[in-house]
C-alpha cells in the first residue's frame, strides 16, 4: 500500500517562501515520477510540477515557473516543493501524487495521492 504524507503548508505573506515535503511509504520510491498538484475549492485540481525518477527532468506549470522548484531525495523517500515569491493566487490545498507505473516521464496517470496540505498567501 502506497502512502504519501505531505507537510510544510501554512500561512505566509505575499512575497514569502514555503517548502513543502512529501514522504512516500510502501514501495521503492526511487523508481517513480513524483508530482505536485493544487486545488482551490470549487475548481479542478491543477498540475503544479513533476520530477522524474532520477531527478534529471522536471516540468512546471507556467503559473509557477521561475518561482517554484521541485526536487527529491531518494535516500529519504521524499519529494520537495520550494515555493518562492508566493502570490495570493497560489493559495490552495497542495497534493503530492505518484503513479503506479514506474520510470515513465511523464507518467500515464497519477494513481496515489496524499491528504493535502493547505497553503495560504495573504496580500
Amino acid at each position: 500500500q502506497v502512502q504519501l504524507v505531505e507537510s510544510g503548508g501554512g500561512l505566509v505573506q505575499a512575497g514569502g517562501s514555503l517548502r513543502l515535503s512529501c514522504a512516500a511509504y510502501g514501495r521503492t520510491f526511487s523508481s517513480y515520477t513524483m508530482g505536485w498538484f493544487r486545488q482551490v475549492p470549487g475548481k479542478e485540481r491543477e498540475f503544479v510540477a513533476a520530477i522524474s525518477w532520477s531527478g534529471g527532468s522536471t516540468t512546471y506549470a507556467d503559473s509557477v515557473k521561475g518561482r517554484f522548484t521541485i526536487s527529491r531525495d531518494n535516500a529519504k523517500n521524499t519529494v520537495y516543493l520550494q515555493m518562492n515569491s508566493l502570490k495570493p493566487e497560489d493559495t490552495a490545498v497542495y497534493y503530492c501524487a505518484a503513479p503506479s507505473v514506474a520510470i515513465r516521464y511523464p507518467p500515464p496517470a497519477y494513481d496515489y495521492w496524499g491528504q493535502g496540505t493547505q497553503v495560504t498567501v495573504s496580500s
